[in-house]
């Protein structure tokens, strides 16, 4: 297949048109007529994935995270985002990046974290269009209490830690839950609107934490943890085609819990 072929795939899931304004969503680095054999699947590009596409012979990445967000004035292979141009460009490999195109679908990044939850009947939170938007909400099939939630939600995202605030109520239990992939603090209020008992999302600040207000109960599982499974989405979407995927074993958080 080319590189074209396998855009147009995603995009027909994940248009470009719905990304975000500040976005860099699309294709980021190589030639659509490249032949792509072997696809290798990260959420974020860095020089080990970069690496392991060379070792294992990957014509194309593709990734949740865009390696380019703004222009480049030089290209001197001093930072990571030049690094990777560079290595990429020597080794034609495609770099393609989904972002906010594919956080904006109802099955994309939250609704992925919803079904590995388990929960039913989930909707998009914070609509943008008539089957577009932000974080989705929706219900977990039974209730459960506060220390229940926050081990299904360790287990389910393999969290090193997860902070959280509580909501003011007497029994606490949890049955409608907003999710939204990424830093979603900014749609707590819609999910405290639509009577959430709970709100997962990362990079909540403190004063952020302190809004809730013991509203809903607030929960900060971390950002890469929170879209590390948008790689089977890609995954899903390329079955059945002439290329085979890869799940980068390099494709690691950056951020480290002491």
């Amino acid at each position: 297949m080319t590189a074209r072929e396998i855009i147009n795939i995603i995009e027909s899931v994940a248009p470009l048109s719905q990304q975000e304004g500040w976005d860099n969503s699309g294709l980021q680095i190589g030639r659509r007529e490249t032949e792509v054999a072997q696809v290798l699947l990260c959420t974020d590009v860095t020089d080990d994935i970069v690496e392991e596409a060379v070792r294992k012979d990957c014509q194309m990445i593709i990734s949740h995270h865009p390696l380019l967000f703004h222009g480049l004035k030089r290209i001197e292979g001093l930072t990571r985002e030049e690094r990777c141009a560079i290595k990429a460009i020597q080794q034609g490999i495609v770099i393609y990046s989904s972002h906010t195109a594919m956080d904006t679908c109802l099955h994309g990044v939250s609704g992925r974290m919803a079904e590995k939850l388990g929960m039913i009947d989930y909707k998009i939170l914070s609509p943008s269009g008539a089957e577009s938007g932000l974080g989705v909400i929706g219900y977990l099939q039974d209730s459960l209490s506060l220390q229940e939630f926050l081990q299904l939600l360790k287990q389910t995202f393999l969290c090193p830690c997860i902070r959280y605030s509580e909501r003011l109520s007497k029994e606490n239990m949890i049955h409608k839950v907003a999710l939204c992939g990424g830093a979603g603090s900014e749609f707590m209020e819609d999910a405290i609107a639509d009577k959430a008992d709970a709100y997962v999302t990362a990079d909540i600040k403190y004063h952020e934490m302190q809004a809730a207000d013991g509203r809903i109960n607030l929960f900060d599982i971390g950002h890469f943890e929170s879209e590390q499974f948008t790689k089977e989405i890609f995954k899903e979407l390329l079955e059945g085609y002439d290329v085979k995927c890869v799940i980068a074993e390099e494709d690691k958080s950056c951020v480290k819990v002491y």
